[in-house]
């Protein structure tokens, strides 16, 4: 009998011990899992995406003249990261400028010139030029007033479209007519490129100064007069993070993707230069 009561208590240890083996394993799975979720969260709330960059809903704040290749490279982008969002809001960069300091709710900030940039320093991570740009001067399909050089600008019979002086684009306009001392007086200053293009596009202006690349956009309403190197004016496109955004880390990871050999395809595709 006492024999018997023996194996029944061993055989009941053995029972408990088995059946706690699995527990014990749960135990270390659900560790492991928290601690998975907290290197993959990221900042904000981010979550990770197959490709590793956090997930995240993007405001991206860019020049007006980026409007169309980025809407192409933000598309690549969500291609490329599932379950992320990029939305731009596109402005000339003064107007993105005062946004910015007004609080505005955005992630990122991409601008036409490193003067903008500089002046928002205490509001942005650091900088990175992403692209460059040059100016061409925009007139009418087949430029029917047969427009050459920039001293052709001069001509007060001339209907002449620039951006406004704050502008980057309407900076380097300016910068660029000084230098070669050419008084243009303009029948009217635009916010932006787009406005500017938008005019000579509508026959409301015989030619403008615009960026290459915008002038690219229009190849069927405006014809794109050349400017040598040696009279014209580099435009850099720098791109940064915003500090108050609440998606820091997919922010910056957005921010690094425009220097990958992938975006830099679609930007040079579209014209611009390389970094």
């Amino acid at each position: 009998m006492s024999l018997l009561l023996t194996r029944r208590r061993a055989a009941a240890a053995v029972l408990t011990a088995a059946l706690l083996v699995p527990l014990a394993a749960c135990g270390n799975d659900d560790s492991g899992t928290a601690k998975d979720k907290d290197k993959d969260k990221g900042t904000a709330g981010d979550s990770g995406t197959a490709s590793g960059a956090p997930q995240a809903d993007l405001t991206v704040l860019a020049a007006s003249s980026l409007t169309d290749v980025f809407k192409e490279a933000g598309a690549a982008y969500e291609k490329a990261n599932p379950g992320t969002k990029v939305t731009f809001s596109f402005a000339g960069s003064q107007e993105l400028a005062a946004q910015v300091k007004q609080g505005a709710p955005a992630d990122a900030l991409v601008t036409a010139d490193t003067k903008t940039m500089d002046g928002l320093s205490g509001d942005t991570g650091k900088p990175t030029v992403i692209a460059k740009n040059r100016l061409v001067i925009a007139t009418g399909e087949g430029n029917p007033e047969k427009v050459e050089n920039l001293k052709d600008l001069a001509d007060p019979k001339l209907k002449v479209v620039l951006a406004a002086p704050e502008v980057p684009v309407g900076r380097y306009s300016q910068q660029i007519l000084d230098a070669q001392k050419i008084e243009v007086k303009p029948v009217s200053q635009e916010p932006n490129v787009r406005a500017v293009l938008s005019k000579v596009e509508l026959g409301e202006a015989d030619a403008g100064l615009v960026y290459k690349t915008d002038a690219a956009t229009a190849t069927d309403k405006v014809d794109a007069i050349e400017i040598p190197d040696a009279e014209n004016a580099i435009a850099s496109y720098p791109a940064a993070t915003l500090k108050a955004s609440k998606h820091g880390e997919a922010a910056a990871a957005f921010v690094a993707w425009l220097s990958t050999p992938e975006a830099q395809k679609i930007l040079q595709g579209a014209g611009f230069q390389q970094p």
